[in-house]
């Protein structure tokens, strides 16, 4: 097949954006698909995936909005704005005093904030319930409908109300366009107000945007005085909420402007100084009398609580009026250092000149303050819009089976969430996820990130900065990596264990990094540090070249594993194999790896197989290791009585005998990363078809969970992370066994739809995205040890695992072997363009949508 024959470049998504994109029209569902995700016996709690958000589904419905590593700021389900995090840090709860509000002018006036009906469990769930919620707008009149859509980058809301002769449209967005890191990690978001008169008689109105100085450091009810630091700003447009911060607290410094852009804007910088509620009242007074009042900052005094501005307009019957409403931030400075203190060595230190003592945000080296932030938004606005809605109807033009779809845009949030953090230098660091005010578990921990498959193939330029973090910072002279980075990144202590998954993890990420990216130059920078890290892995958990991990190596689990154990040995096959790929490609011969390698599967194709399914062989004896008896070294106490436990079934935190569903997932990742098969694939396969029958559950009533049960429970469907269904679970399995991760259900998904049990798979997607549809939990927050969990971005996967897409730029060849059947189109994102590739009349194309994708052969296999 010749090149001009499937390929097809365009350099930018202006053209698919000017032809009528619509980022809300309805995808239809798959044929695999179920139609709804319905709990049985009551058709009210039904809702079509990738459907719109109505009733109880909105209830706990938060879209985050910002730039990779910026901060965030949510859009509810009703619309409010809420989970306002602009510090550099989560801060889930914060729901500061902003609304916008709509005055109608009649007999009588209409007044609504332009928000839907308030959630029940916010009148009594918040910690200050007791208090009446003061100072909210919970108590302000409302629309009495609402519905929520979702397109990734965009969330719409729409409001009516019978009463009200104008129907309204709220779109929320923040760039996010693939390959362009930068402008997709902008401190910055917009909400797109349309107002469509629906009556028959012209309709005069007032929007409002309001805002108390949420910045300001008293925010939380220290008392004010007339030295405070904190201003309300005007630019043009709109206002500044300000706070300048001190000598002893710079961090404090920050800024937040609302603007839009519409002529003839009124800027009330001036609001009503007062005790109790006096704000709020007055402000809401103004939006009932339909004031627009132009109130130039305060020079003297106490500082102004807070700023308004107001559009004026008129609509004729039928007639629509489009107001952006463009919202940026700027807080260039941190109190964040997180990691050891350890004297710097080595040519690849980060001295504080670099980046800084504490953390600072990538964007506060770009931008010189909030004028410089504010300014570039409103000149590239259209452009950002453009390419952001080019990426979102491309990435909706799949077809592929909806449920699939929604649960990899739901967490591709989790890049806009305060998970993610991008210091002064442009390096990626991250948490596994946030706790309410803060982050949870530093340091773009490998053996978590692991699973995340969104990132290396939408910014894989991001995605390299982990690499050069774990091998060039985090790793030192004896190949040893600290699976946790410090924060501002620096060189670490090495004091406890490597992870064994993370560590062998990384030589297949960095192969996949070079698959991806095709440079070879970049290999060869990077192979001594690849070599050195295997050669550790295999001194320290495979000493006798067994080709399995015996002695006790620390996982995920935050546990160690005695003994070889399926899970990690499928990454020590994986790493061995990519590696011994790699050296091969600079000219080096590695006849051990291969060695270990081919001893290493056999073992695990035959000592660690059941006939059913891969487990754990626990072993104490024989090894380097000292018995736990007589060492603290392993991180675990052993009490008399675990003591006791211990001379009867071994370590604490084993499985064992048990259905591990991570228990391939070494080969998981050997099979996205392009590393390509490790092991017996029947073999795999029936591991996979045991996972879902013995660990999936489609009702959790009856399963106990004594560690963390929130994630999963109850009615709840879910895949549990290890049964033991012949038998043998310790007294004490490796913690967290009972409960259900999504990040571990999206790659057993994927992992299962590669194979071609595809129906197994998706009956696990329907089964999470069903416990995340809005009534309980958020539908874009899958939380784990945290919100927005890293590991949950697993869920890209899926698009490899129906499509069989894998682009490999070494040799421009792309690889499409689907599980999908028929005609279908599916996103691609390569590091020099996106677009679509698939089968179209029984034929496999290639199409790019933005840059290019340059390709030699295309590798089809068709659908068995």
């Amino acid at each position: 097949m010749k090149r001009r024959n499937f390929v097809k470049n365009t350099a930018s998504g202006a053209a698919i954006a000017a032809a009528g994109f619509n980022a809300f029209s309805a995808v239809e569902p798959h044929p695999l698909s179920a139609a709804t995700a319905e709990s049985p016996g009551n058709e009210s709690m039904a809702r079509m995936f990738n459907a719109a958000y109505t009733g109880s589904h909105l209830d706990r419905v938060a879209f985050p909005l910002g730039g990779i590593g910026a901060g965030m700021v949510c859009l509810e389900g009703c619309g409010a704005l809420s989970h306002v995090s602009l510090r550099n840090h989560p801060d889930v709860f914060n729901e500061p005093l902003i609304f916008s509000a709509l005055y109608i002018k009649g007999m009588p006036n209409i007044a609504r904030v332009l928000e839907g009906p308030l959630p029940g469990w916010k009148a009594f769930g918040y910690s200050d319930a007791g208090n009446g919620a003061g100072g909210k707008t919970y108590g302000l009149p409302r629309f009495d409908r609402a519905s929520f859509s979702t397109r990734f980058p965009f969330a719409e809301l729409e409001l009516e109300e019978d009463k009200i002769p104008l129907k309204v449209r709220i779109t929320g967005w923040s760039p996010f366009i693939p390959l362009d890191p930068d402008n997709s990690s902008l401190p910055a978001a917009a909400l797109e107000f349309t107002f469509k008169n629906v009556s028959a008689r012209p309709v005069e109105a007032v929007y409002s945007f309001n805002a108390r100085n949420f910045m300001a450091r008293s925010r939380r009810g220290a008392a004010r005085t007339a030295a405070d630091t904190s201003r309300v700003g005007r630019t043009d447009g709109g206002f500044i909420l300000q706070e300048a911060g001190s000598e002893k607290e710079p961090w404090q410094e920050g800024s937040f402007c609302a603007l839009t852009d519409q002529p003839g804007t009124a800027v009330n910088c001036r609001w009503f100084r007062g005790g109790w509620w006096d704000p709020l009242t007055i402000a809401w007074k103004d939006v009932e009398a339909g004031a627009a009042p132009e109130r130039s900052p305060l020079t003297e005094g106490h500082p102004s609580p807070g700023g308004s501005l107001y559009v004026p307009f008129s609509l004729a019957p039928g007639e629509e009026k489009k107001i952006n409403l463009l919202l940026c931030w700027y807080v260039p400075k941190s109190d964040m250092r997180e990691g050891p203190e350890v004297e710097c060595s080595g040519g690849d230190c980060c001295s504080a000149e670099d980046v800084g003592r504490t953390f600072s945000p990538w964007y506060a080296k770009k931008f010189k303050g909030i004028e410089e932030v504010a300014d570039y938004w409103k000149q590239n606005y259209s452009t950002l819009r453009e390419r952001s809605a080019a990426f979102s109807e491309t990435f909706y033009a799949s077809a592929v089976p909806p449920e699939a779809l929604e649960a990899v845009a739901a967490n591709l949030t989790i890049l806009k969430s305060p998970t993610v953090l991008r210091q002064i230098d442009g390096s990626l660091w991250c948490w596994e996820g946030c706790s309410d005010d803060s982050g949870c578990c530093q340091g773009s921990c490998t053996h978590v990130w692991n699973y995340a498959q969104a990132l290396p193939h939408l910014f894989p330029t991001l995605e390299r900065s982990l690499r050069h973090t774990e091998f060039f910072v985090d790793q030192d002279k004896r190949g040893h990596q600290a699976f946790r980075a410090s924060l501002p990144i620096r060189h670490p202590a090495h004091e406890f264990h490597a992870a064994a998954d993370g560590q062998l993890g990384g030589i297949m990420k960095a192969f996949r990094e070079w698959r991806i990216s095709g440079d070879s130059d970049w290999l060869k920078k990077y192979w001594p540090r690849i070599k050195a890290s295997l050669d550790y892995c295999i001194l320290t958990w495979d000493p006798r070249h067994h080709g399995t991990l015996e002695e006790p190596h620390h996982n995920t689990y935050d546990i160690e594993f005695w003994g070889p154990d399926a899970m990690c040995t499928s990454f020590y096959l994986g790493a061995l194999k990519a590696a011994g790929l790699m050296a091969a490609a600079v000219g080096e011969k590695a006849p051990l790896y291969r060695t270990l390698y081919e001893k290493g599967r056999k073992f695990m194709e035959t000592e660690l197989f059941n006939g059913e399914y891969f487990y754990q062989k626990v072993q104490l004896e024989g090894l380097d290791a000292k018995p736990l008896s007589e060492s603290e070294a392993w991180n675990i106490e052993y009490s008399p009585e675990a003591q006791e436990l211990l001379k009867k079934e071994g370590p604490k935190y084993q499985y064992g005998t048990g259905c591990l569903s991570d228990g391939v997932l070494g080969v998981w990742i050997a099979a996205v990363c392009g590393v390509g098969e490790i092991l017996d694939l029947e073999k795999v396969k029936s591991h996979l078809a045991t996972v879902h029958k013995y660990n999936f559950k489609k009702d959790l009533s009856e399963h106990a969970n004594p560690q963390r049960p929130s994630y999963a429970l109850g009615k709840d469907g879910g895949l549990l992370l290890c049964s033991w269904p012949r038998g043998g679970k310790p007294s004490l399995p490796f913690v967290y066994s009972d409960e259900v991760w999504t990040g571990i259900e999206y790659q057993v998904a994927s992992h299962l739809m590669l194979v071609g049990l595809t129906d197994q798979g998706l009956e696990i997607v329907r089964a999470a995205r069903e416990r995340y549809d809005g009534r309980l939990r958020n539908p874009f927050n899958e939380y784990e040890c945290g919100h927005w969990y890293a590991r949950a971005m697993a869920s890209y996967g899926l698009l490899q695992g129906l499509s069989g897409i894998l682009y490999d730029a070494r040799d421009k060849v792309l690889y499409l072997h689907p599980t999908l059947g028929g005609d279908f189109a599916c996103f691609i994102s390569t590091a020099t363009g996106y677009g679509l590739a698939g089968v179209r009349g029984g034929k496999p194309f290639v199409e790019a949508k933005e840059g290019k994708i340059e390709i030699s052969k295309i590798d089809y296999r068709a659908a068995v």
